[in-house]
């Protein structure tokens, strides 16, 4: 080809979308239908049905007296940071029928950085973090000295209890393979 000649144009083909894709277990499914959750292992309300109740028992205690809104931030923020699917779907959900924003929810992961909070969430979402990810040296003197000067002595015990709580709770999710149901 010569210097004034031009090459004819060349066809190029848009990239072909997946029309089907493959989940975890091996099983093919239109691309565009949610896959099928991981298969439960186990159901403890079915097989140990007086611990369950006692975990109920447990969580209904530790929520007697605190803030709904602040039980439900622990809640939501210890489950993200345990992996619990399950968890993070109910209470985000209890969240929001508490009183939390959209805003709020989705500024959970990144509270430090957020305006949404106040002093007493604050606190409570660092105590959950602190309890949900204990380092070599436990709780850091800090993060329960700002939870005890913000709850009361009636509250504090609450806020521990609750923390304590859904980290049994996220637990049990994580190792039964609770998925959560889709809403429409």
């Amino acid at each position: 080809m010569t210097t004034t000649e031009t090459a004819a144009p060349t066809e190029t083909t848009a990239p072909s979308k997946a029309t089907e894709t493959t989940d975890p277990t091996g099983t093919t499914h239109p691309a565009d239908e949610t896959v099928a959750p991981p298969a439960r292992r186990i159901d403890l309300m079915d097989n140990a049905g007086d611990f369950y109740q006692a975990m109920f028992a447990l969580d209904k205690a530790a929520a007697r007296g605190l803030d709904p809104v602040v039980s439900e931030l622990v809640r939501v923020r210890s489950s993200q940071l345990n992996g619990c699917a399950y968890c993070v779907d109910k209470h985000s959900a209890d969240a929001r029928r508490a009183g939390l924003t959209e805003q709020q929810l989705h500024g959970v992961p990144v509270w430090r950085e957020t305006p949404f909070f106040t002093a007493r969430q604050r606190a409570a979402l660092a105590l959950a973090e602190a309890v949900t990810q204990l380092g070599p040296h436990g709780v850091p003197d800090e993060v329960y000295d700002e939870a005890a000067a913000l709850f009361d002595a009636d509250e504090l015990p609450r806020l521990i209890a609750m923390c304590v709580t859904i980290n049994a709770w996220n637990r049990i999710g994580v190792t039964s393979r609770m998925s959560p149901a889709t809403r429409a």
